[in-house]
């Protein structure tokens, strides 16, 4: 009897390790993938990349920081600088998006946007909303706003009101810091600030439909700022570039190989339910 007892209970110890195993495996059922790396180009180490976006073939980016913000138009291929704006102390830059002849760009804290000509970056005005501002992005009918929480926020191009929220979630779990967005073929993509994950979203129900692993990609050398963000579709392409804040490169990646044990994307899939 003991003998038998024994043998049920090594079973069951093999099971929990297997489902323990495979919670690795499949983080909260949220499948992860890692970033393989399809080409490397120059990236200014000097940008605290905030915004990054692709428009007629040509790079757009705007950095953060008091002092040391500003919007650039950029060759992707080079990184060469074609047209720069800077944007003056107190404010702090942070993600732009271009609809029609027209950029626009968030501050963090202030609570200001501001306006240019895509072509010029001549100004043309200025825009207000509430809470603190990280990204914008866009589909074919609204302009797709961050701002450090688990809500987007779908904005009117024309009045930049807001005309809907998306809470998004992975495995039921809020996803906060919500940073850089880019809309990828009837997705929307996101970095986790402090994270090395970005999100694909499913933009009619918030839910995460799996994460791009970036871990391998930036400098060895990384400080405590400089985290994965900046991520640029080419549309016409069908190619995908992500970035880091002071990163000496950008790449473009394709999605590879699952990752068998993510303790970022565990975290994220995890919380604690009424």
């Amino acid at each position: 009897m003991k003998r038998i007892l024994l043998v049920i209970l090594a079973a069951l110890v093999l099971i929990a390790g297997a489902a323990v195993a495979y919670t690795q495996i499949q983080p909260g059922g949220v499948p992860v993938y890692r970033a393989t790396v399809v080409a490397t180009l120059p990236h200014d180490r000097s940008a605290f990349t905030e915004g990054l976006f692709i428009e007629n073939g040509a790079l757009y980016e705007s950095t953060g920081r008091v002092g040391e913000s500003f919007i650039r138009k950029l060759d992707l291929a080079t990184g060469k600088v074609q047209r720069e704006q800077a944007l003056p102390a107190p404010y702090f830059g942070e993600g732009i998006v271009a609809w029609g002849d027209k950029l626009y760009q968030l501050t963090w804290q202030d609570q200001t946007g501001f306006v240019y000509g895509l072509d010029t970056f001549e100004p043309r005005g200025t825009f207000s909303y509430t809470g603190e501002g990280w990204s914008l992005t866009h589909n074919d009918k609204a302009i797709i706003m961050s701002d450090g929480t688990p809500v987007l926020r779908f904005l009117d191009p024309t009045s930049m009101q807001v005309t809907s929220t998306l809470r998004v979630t992975a495995n039921g779990c809020p996803v906060a810091n919500l940073n850089e967005l880019e809309w990828v073929d009837g997705t929307i993509y996101a970095n986790i600030w402090q994270t090395n994950l970005i999100a694909k979203i499913d933009p009619g129900s918030g839910k995460v439909l799996s994460f791009l692993d970036v871990t391998a990609l930036g400098p060895q050398d990384r400080g405590a700022d400089d985290v994965a963000n900046g991520i640029a579709y080419d549309a016409a392409g069908k190619k995908l570039f992500v970035t880091g804040k002071l990163w000496p490169q950008l790449y473009q990646v394709r999605e590879g190989d699952r990752v068998r044990d993510s303790a970022e994307a565990a975290k994220l899939t995890s919380c604690a339910r009424p």
